[in-house]
């Protein structure tokens, strides 16, 4: 049996496509019952439940809307790397990059990454 937390920890390990196919299937909708639906053709959300494409934010919200999930839930599954931002970053402030290798050498895990950047988020909310 697993527990609460077992179970976050197993859905957050999940690709977006996985967790998209995993819902869809809790649902019993079949992937064209899910992509008429939807107004898209089965082959593209087959395609996105196995990671060869991936939606755009409209999409990606009437998806959450369809299977009755919070889009943060959804986001949270999409494990591309935010190379456009990043390197928008960057370009603005080279200290991103230094602080991103920093990162890496010190083995600082995503979770530690997320806690950060939750305290400084509730920080900002006081």
């Amino acid at each position: 049996m697993l527990t609460t937390a077992c179970k976050h920890h197993k859905l957050i390990m999940m690709t977006l496509g996985q967790r998209i196919r995993e819902r869809r299937e809790e649902l019993d909708l079949s992937l064209r019952e899910f992509a008429a639906k939807l107004g898209l053709s089965a082959p593209f959300i087959s395609d996105i439940e196995l990671g060869r494409r991936y939606p755009s934010d409209q999409v990606l919200r009437a998806i959450a809307k369809t299977l009755s999930l919070k889009l943060d839930n959804l986001k949270a599954h999409d494990t591309r790397p935010p190379v456009k931002e990043m390197k928008r970053q960057i370009a603005i402030d080279p200290r991103y990059a230094m602080a991103f290798r920093t990162v890496i050498d010190h083995k600082v895990t995503p979770d530690e990454l997320l806690a950060l950047a939750k305290r400084k988020q509730d920080e900002k909310k006081k």
